[in-house]
């Protein structure tokens, strides 16, 4: 069933930002400590049995220059630097194996696949990146840990992660650092949306079903997790919801949306009961780039377009780059 307003009503919804004063000079100093701390990425060479495909196990500097793991996989004997597609992961896993992420080095794009720090054990893709993780009571996932104060977030983290990626990959030789997208989707698709606001000179950005927006009203309008991890942590600790939520407009999309540029292909799903369509349309309707497209999955949930949102996302980048 629909679990939100009517279409109509979707793309007029334009929710006033909850943003705190500081955001962007937070961001600022976080990311400024990472790439102060941080060393040049290690790109090495990686057997995977794959006849058409060069892969790289990957090493860069991410938050407070901790070590994460990545695959960059280049199409063989590619000529010239190539527009490069950076992936972010859904909720609960990580980089998996290098052949199972062909799809953008198949059409023909330089790929680096970022692994998400802690997760990847959720019975889906695993990971090889582990978090020093704030030592505060959290419930069972990601969505509490150190959630009382925007600096133990987990989130910081992996944002800024998220953007030393986009660093590591514009570092290597065989990227077009001018033609550096990112995408993801789920909580892949909410990184995506921070790596646009965080990220100057980016070519597209490309967010699918993306979580971690709009935070207030995704609590009140669904009982699915992960955003139950947040309804649990508070009907539990009933004294710090508003703090949990303080922190939180430090990591919502929809504020890192309004500072995002780059064009973009948003995807959305009526039926998604894991990331309500009004959550979406918030960030969508807020972004800042004046090239902006959302795809509409009317009778699909939090799976979305799947492959077929794929073959959207490939057709939009060739009308940016011809590939």
């Amino acid at each position: 069933m629909l679990v939100d307003w009517p279409i109509e009503e979707l793309r007029r919804y334009r929710p006033e930002r909850d943003e705190p004063s500081d955001f962007d000079e937070f961001w600022r100093a976080t990311l400024a400590q990472a790439r102060e701390k941080g060393t040049p990425a290690r790109f090495e060479p990686f057997d995977a049995g794959l006849s058409t495909v060069d892969v790289q196990d990957v090493t860069f500097s991410g938050f407070d220059g901790q070590p994460v793991r990545g695959w960059f996989l280049l199409p063989r004997n590619a000529t010239g630097p190539l527009p490069c597609v950076v992936e972010y992961i859904g909720y609960g896993g990580g980089r998996g194996l290098a052949h199972e992420r062909l799809f953008w080095s198949a059409a023909g794009y330089a790929y680096l696949v970022m692994d998400t720090r802690g997760q990847g054990s959720a019975g889906s893709s695993v990971s090889d990146t582990p978090d020093p993780a704030d030592g505060a009571p959290q419930t069972p996932g990601f969505m509490t840990r150190g959630v009382t104060d925007p600096q133990t977030y987990y989130y910081r983290r992996v944002f800024t992660d998220a953007v030393r990626a986009v660093d590591a990959a514009r570092e290597h030789p065989a990227v077009d650092a001018t033609r550096v997208v990112v995408t993801g989707g789920s909580q892949g698709g909410g990184i995506t949306l921070a790596a646009a606001g965080l990220v100057d000179g980016l070519a597209a950005a490309l967010p699918d079903v993306p979580f971690l927006c709009h935070y207030r009203r995704a609590t009140e309008m669904t009982d699915a997790h992960p955003y139950q991890e947040l309804v649990t942590y508070c009907r539990t600790h009933r004294d710090t919801a508003d703090r949990v939520f303080s922190t939180l407009r430090y990591f919502d999309g929809v504020n890192f949306a309004a500072r995002a540029t780059a064009p973009t292909l948003f995807s959305v799903a009526l039926m998604d009961a894991v990331c309500p369509p009004s959550t979406v349309f918030a960030a969508f309707n807020h972004y800042a780039g004046e090239r902006k497209d959302i795809t509409i999955w009317p009778y699909n949930g939090h799976e979305g377009g799947a492959g077929y949102n794929q073959t959207a996302q490939r057709a939009y980048l060739a009308t940016l780059f011809g590939v």
